[in-house]
């Protein structure tokens, strides 16, 4: 077994440990929480835990040795990305993720089943997002490594939710208002993805260990760039990726009339012809098959799919080349290098 899926099965054994510990002790306070509990183990089962390898490759890159404390601290990453996938797609009614029903479309069907109303299991699913959220500053708080380490990562914890927060409600303020233009959605893409996966996570990891300021700059310049790559892809798979691969609809995107760098620079490269199509199909919740292929078609017509590609080699180049220049050791060295080629590179 190699170190990076070593790696990723201590993360699941711990976040299972944490799903058993805390649903038993919300069955203690009724049975008929049940359901969240069984929610909750649904929103931790899947993941490529990314964001747990960055931050621990992080800690690993500062000299630290690994330890069961750091893998802790690394699994509260994946309960915020936990939340904030629950809260995304609440905002963008989505049903399916990783192949299997969101939380708010799982709970849908046992609520309305029991005849009860349709508002309540939105209001079910952000419970469940913030609960954990909540659970990934215990868990943090928690790890087992020093206190003083713990300390000195608050201003980094502010930012990271205050960053997080602040890319997804301008993606919401723009979706269907004004002409998306790259620039915004670049913005958006920084501030709702890539600090949040990427140079976060490695700050935290570095800042745990007491990494150098040199080598948070250096996580700084190979973060953000990857990081925008990887919510590039991720727009690419959105609208060109096979649902049974991905996990999940390959028509939210359009039919939300998401501001993303490929739909921004498909309307700027498009014709006047072909921008009617789009003003006619994109943004309509009833938005079918064969009018996503339509738009589909317009978007390779007019090379925007191909400058996304582009764009996404050319901040894959950026985080390597800041790579080669960081004060690494050998081992995080190469975890990092195969964790940017694996977060940009994923198929369709």
């Amino acid at each position: 077994m190699s170190e990076s899926e070593q790696f990723k099965r201590r993360v699941d054994a711990y976040l299972l440990h944490l799903v058993e510990q805390e649903s038993a002790q919300l069955l203690q306070v009724s049975s008929e929480l049940a359901p969240l509990c069984e929610q909750l183990r649904g929103s931790l089962e899947q993941g490529k835990r990314l964001r747990a390898a960055f931050l621990y490759w992080g800690w690993r890159a500062a000299g630290q040795p690994d330890c069961d404390g750091v893998i802790r601290a690394a699994a509260a990453m994946e309960l915020v990305h936990a939340a904030a996938c629950t809260h995304d797609d609440i905002i963008d009614n989505s049903r399916v993720r990783h192949g299997m029903p969101t939380a708010h479309a799982a709970f849908a069907d046992r609520i309305l089943d029991s005849g009860q109303g349709r508002d309540r299991p939105v209001a079910l699913a952000m419970m469940l997002g913030d609960l954990l959220m909540g659970f990934a500053g215990q868990v943090f708080a928690t790890c087992g490594l020093p206190g003083a380490f713990i300390a000195r990562t608050v201003p980094l914890w502010s930012a990271l939710l205050r960053e997080t927060v602040a890319g997804q409600f301008l993606e919401v303020l723009r979706t269907g208002y004004g002409v998306p233009q790259v620039a915004e959605s670049l913005e958006v893409a920084r501030y709702k993805t890539a600090k949040y996966t990427v140079e976060r996570p490695l700050h935290l990891g570095a800042t745990l260990g007491g990494g150098s300021e040199q080598l948070l700059a250096s996580f700084t310049a190979y973060g953000l760039p990857l990081g925008e790559a990887f919510q590039l892809r991720d727009d690419l798979l959105g609208t060109f990726g096979d649902p049974d691969l991905t996990g999940k609809p390959n028509l939210d995107d359009l039919r939300d009339g998401k501001p993303t760098a490929l739909m921004a620079l498909t309307v700027a490269l498009a014709s006047e012809v072909d921008r009617q199509v789009l003003a006619n199909a994109v943004g309509r919740p009833d938005l079918g098959e064969a009018d996503a292929a339509q738009v589909r078609q317009l978007m390779e017509r007019s090379g925007a799919r191909r400058t996304v590609e582009d764009m996404i080699t050319e901040r894959l180049a950026l985080a390597q080349r800041a790579l080669e220049t960081a004060p690494l050791p050998r081992g995080p060295y190469t975890a990092l290098r195969d964790l940017a080629i694996t977060s940009a590179n994923r198929p369709l």
